[in-house]
């Protein structure tokens, strides 16, 4: 019978008295157990810092691990001593995972080093004693094993490695010392024997490895350790980075975890004289570009797919001295050190994230610039992508206004099943077609052994992505566009999302589905948690409109279409979800079209008018049901703006006729979509196409500014 992962993890460790006295080289090899515990708490040229989670080290979660209380992703469970490792008191998998991968044996370890408490050691040799008498090196998986050879090891920096700053060193059973070696030996080599194929996981698994090898320079194995880990760690990078540096999983939060390993690997490597290949470098400093652009102003990277939404600015930093950029540096120190970035929008083609930002600017509005992530790309390899084509997430003054429902959970137990709603389509910022997700997800049964238990149920992707595409980009001065285009295998509604944002000020969004049947549509735009009972609804008979903590929207009103505001959540943190409004519109038809207008807004007021323009095709008399115009009009602190808006949205007109568009009568075009402004008399001040578009106004040709295309 072949044996699995689990069953290797579930055999135990190997007790043959040869395997333990290949452990030490020598001369180590020859100490007993005092001496070998003394020789690790001298000086001995492994030059390493702990990575401390803050969460792991507040005094609360300290005291209820002292007292047999362990709090995961927001649930607490009472585990007597000794602890029964092997049971899961919980219904997620994800409580056993992290109890296992011992985050607090750090925080035990800084609590001692802070206070000077023996008992805080006390409990950490207690509790990694008690694992190590009934658990198999690889018991749940060996990503779980990887973090735990980690965190052991952060946790000995400060129990160890380094006394406190008065001399007092921690007390510690020699004996018990030389079993944690052992069992750290044991778990690395299971590793190496085990390494996920793929993805994150085998990130985490091979810095683990190298971690151990450059810290135990005493083990028999260890420059096997550090030789294999850094081979396997540049194939993993060129393996699981895009051809435009962003990870394959495509989820924010994960290329950032992704990102912090291999810069984990490369700076221990730097600090200890182990040479890296040169190609790591270059890829390294790809995917830091990605994490430049893609933190919002405030400092914290959006959760596109399943992970949280977190800063990771210490990598910029850290890549900034890597790599000597001064962009780097300017970004994770919010334009107090460095230099500006050179261009405020970045496409990353391979991903399909776009990101647009109206300025750098400097220390002084660094955060209160407008940041926009748009998503027209595939799902991402693994189990981690949403079903969320064309979704975008939007902040400005500091804070997410439209944002990414986030993940919350990976457990499917209870009455309502938290993981397919966080990652289901209605979710997110796009539109849902007949209730039904972009990608087909049905449940499954779990049948063989895994992180999950069999028997239980588990939805699993059942076909394919849908075909996304970028269809047009434009960027200049006073404009920005995305065109962006998503079809489903599980309907035939095509859905197309123009975004233009103009003057780096305001957001037209605009979308449109086409199908040869009727289907029921929902749009919706996910407010953040700050939207919660101060967001209202209002509208007349052009347009409804919506007012919210730093925003202002308008949609136009069209038969048949019904706005609300409904309940909803997000969640920065696993486990953790907060009550969030929902700006959800609903439509029946073939085709049907939406079209919303965004203003984000500081303290000052900020007005805002909607309405359609009619369109006509040619010289026909009978208006466009597709092509689409706007007039907006806007009032921020107190200067009057007056916009028009126009797209094809496929139509097909040698030349468009925009009724009523200027003050002296209609405006001429021939292109697919128009940007205008008039003054107070109604007179074009201001007209922005693509290429090869041409407008006429009442007195003649007028002249277009044309974006870069980039």
């Amino acid at each position: 019978m072949k044996q699995t992962l689990l069953d290797r993890a579930r055999a135990p460790a190997s007790n043959d008295p040869a395997a333990g006295a290949a452990l030490l080289r020598a001369p180590w090899r020859g100490l007993d157990d005092v001496a070998l515990l003394a020789h690790f708490r001298a000086p001995r040229g492994v030059h390493f810092d702990a990575v401390i989670d803050p969460m792991e080290i507040l005094p609360a979660r300290m005291a209820g691990i002292m007292l047999g209380r362990f709090e995961f992703n927001g649930e607490t469970h009472a585990l007597s001593d000794p602890v029964d490792w092997l049971h899961n008191p919980s219904r997620d998998v994800e409580w056993h995972i992290l109890l296992h991968k011992f985050y607090y044996a750090v925080g035990l370890a800084q609590a001692w080093q802070a206070s000077g408490d023996t008992s805080y050691a006390l409990r950490w040799a207690q509790l990694a004693d008690g694992w190590m008498k009934v658990t198999p090196v690889g018991f749940i998986a060996a990503d779980v094993t990887g973090r735990r050879v980690q965190n052991w090891i952060y946790s000995l920096h400060g129990l160890v490695f380094h006394g406190r700053a008065n001399g007092d060193v921690a007390p510690l059973d020699a004996a018990f010392f030389r079993r944690l070696l052992e069992s750290l030996h044991a778990q690395v080599e299971f590793l190496c024997e085990n390494l996920t194929p793929k993805r994150n996981h085998r990130t985490l698994e091979l810095l683990a490895i190298f971690l151990a090898g450059v810290v135990f320079p005493e083990f028999e194995r260890s420059a096997h350790w550090r030789t294999f880990a850094l081979a396997q760690t540049l194939v993993n990078i060129q393996a699981d980075l895009m051809a435009d540096g962003v990870h394959c999983e495509l989820s924010t939060d994960y290329h950032h975890l992704a990102l912090r390993n291999w810069l984990q690997v490369r700076q221990l490597a730097a600090r200890n004289g182990v040479p890296v290949p040169p190609d790591m470098d270059a890829a390294l400093e790809k995917g830091l570009e990605f994490a430049l652009h893609v933190h919002a102003p405030n400092g914290v990277a959006p959760s596109f797919s399943d992970g949280d939404a977190r800063s990771y600015l210490p990598l910029l930093a850290l890549g900034a001295t890597l790599f000597d950029r001064g962009d780097m540096q300017f970004v994770a120190t919010q334009g107090r050190e460095g230099t500006p970035p050179a261009q405020r929008v970045a496409h990353f083609p391979a991903s399909g994230y776009h990101v647009l930002r109206s300025a750098w600017g400097d220390a002084a509005s660094f955060r209160q610039a407008q940041h926009l992530v748009f998503d027209c790309g595939p799902l991402g390899e693994g189990n981690h992508g949403h079903f969320d084509a064309l979704h975008f997430e939007l902040a400005a003054n500091g804070q997410a206004l439209v944002v990414d429902p986030g993940r919350y959970t990976y457990s499917e137990a209870g009455d309502l099943n938290w993981r397919v709603h966080f990652r289901g389509t209605a979710a997110h910022n796009t539109v849902c077609v007949d209730g039904r997700h972009q990608t087909r997800y049905a449940p499954k049964a779990i049948k063989e052994a895994s992180r999950h238990a069999p028997g239980s149920v588990r939805h699993k992707i059942g076909g394919p992505a849908p075909d996304t595409l970028l269809l047009d980009s434009q960027h200049g001065p006073s404009l920005d566009l995305l065109h962006g285009r998503a079809a489903s295998h599980e309907y035939d509604a095509v859905h197309e999302r123009c975004i233009v944002f103009v003057d780096r000020r305001y957001w037209i969004v605009s979308d449109w589905l086409r199908a040869p049947s009727e289907h029921g549509y929902a749009l919706s735009f996910q407010l953040g948690a700050a939207a919660e009972g101060t967001t209202r609804l209002s509208g007349d008979a052009t347009a409804q409109y919506l007012a919210s903590a730093g925003l202002r929207a308008a949609q136009l009103q069209r038969d048949g279409q019904v706005g609300v505001l409904e309940p909803g959540w997000v969640s920065a943190l696993y486990g953790h979800k907060d009550a969030a409004p929902v700006w959800r519109t609903r439509a029946q038809g073939q085709d049907v079209d939406f079209d919303t207008v965004l203003l984000p807004h500081g303290a000052g007021a900020a007005a805002l008018r909607l309405r359609a323009l009619p369109v006509f095709p040619g010289v026909q008399e009978e208006s466009d049901p597709h092509a689409t115009a706007l007039r907006v009009e806007l009032d921020i602190d107190g200067v009057p703006t007056a916009d028009g808006w126009f797209h094809a949205r496929g139509g097909i007109a040698e030349v468009w006729r925009l009724a009523g568009a200027a003050g002296g009568g209609d405006l001429h075009f021939s292109g697919r979509w128009l940007h205008w402004r008039v003054d107070a008399q109604g007179q074009v001040v201001r007209a922005m196409s693509h290429p090869g578009a041409t407008l006429r106004g009442p007195q003649g040709d007028l002249p277009l500014q044309v974006g870069d295309g980039a």
